[in-house]
């Protein structure tokens, strides 16, 4: 799909504001309304644009303790890696994962209360998912960026 200037500018806006009014939206690009629309209609149904959601303040919840997991599998076929990635799918200390070209096979952003919390986590769910050989837990003292958009202009 071709994005150009304008797609870029509406992804940049509702990556901000995914709220925003059409109207909004169409002063900002600098484009009318009805192209406006018609353009946001094609990035949601070319699957450019996948849904819009609240961002929740995870230490206003409580969540503050933020620990990324190195994870090596004992077995790395493809039957392993789909029983893995399904339970982790469940989990929703989980926020994110990644598989990774390297010395270990996965890497989780977890988030919990806090360490005595996070140390159940390792212990009852991370260990005792499908495959886990062995971890390693970094725990992050500071969030100093974070952010959902990828690329700006």
């Amino acid at each position: 799909m071709d994005i150009d200037r304008f797609d870029r500018a509406i992804l940049s806006v509702l990556a901000e504001d995914g709220r925003i009014s059409i109207t909004d939206l169409s002063k900002r690009i600098g484009l009318s309304k009805s192209p406006t629309q018609a353009r946001l209609r094609r990035l949601e149904q070319s699957g450019v644009v996948i849904g819009y959601r609240a961002l929740l303040d995870p230490i206003r919840l409580g969540l503050d303790h933020v620990a990324f997991v190195e994870v090596r599998l004992s077995d790395t076929r493809e039957a392993a890696l789909n029983a893995f990635n399904l339970a982790i799918a469940r989990v929703p200390q989980i926020e994110q994962a990644h598989m990774i070209a390297g010395n270990f096979d996965y890497l989780l952003k977890v988030r919990t209360r806090d360490m005595s919390d996070y140390r159940r986590f390792l212990g009852e769910t991370i260990s005792e998912l499908p495959h886990v050989e062995n971890t390693s837990t970094y725990v992050a003292m500071q969030a100093v960026k974070e952010t959902m958009l990828a690329e700006k202009g």
